[in-house]
């Protein structure tokens, strides 16, 4: 199985450009390079109804809890001009490869 290079990564700040929670904000939770899906802190929240498990400390009852979503339908939010971007790369003087900011020439890579 292939895996799909999404230059988006765990922790960084995304924007929802479409679906029924365009517009929000949120942090990467989680990267499934395998689908191309991203779960987003804060975005597309399901019900899941769960069995009460006691020997693993699981309740019974309904559970909210935010679904993996495409990552074609999230924008890189750019820490330091606060837009949402497109990525490009650059190699620094140092040698390291980064990612930076198509709008402000930023490094996006702490």
């Amino acid at each position: 199985m292939s895996r799909l290079a999404t230059p988006i990564r765990k922790n960084d700040n995304v924007i929802v450009t479409t679906g029924k929670d365009r517009g929000k904000r949120g942090r990467v939770l989680k990267v499934v390079p395998v689908k191309n899906r991203l779960v987003v802190e804060g975005v597309n929240f399901i019900k899941r109804h769960t069995k009460p498990n006691p020997q693993r400390g699981v309740k019974g009852g309904v559970v909210e809890r935010e679904a993996p979503l495409h990552a074609s339908n999230v924008q890189l939010v750019c820490p330091e001009c606060g837009q949402p971007t497109r990525l490009g790369k650059r190699i620094l003087g140092d040698g390291r490869k980064v990612r930076i900011c198509r709008k402000c020439e930023g490094v996006v890579d702490k």
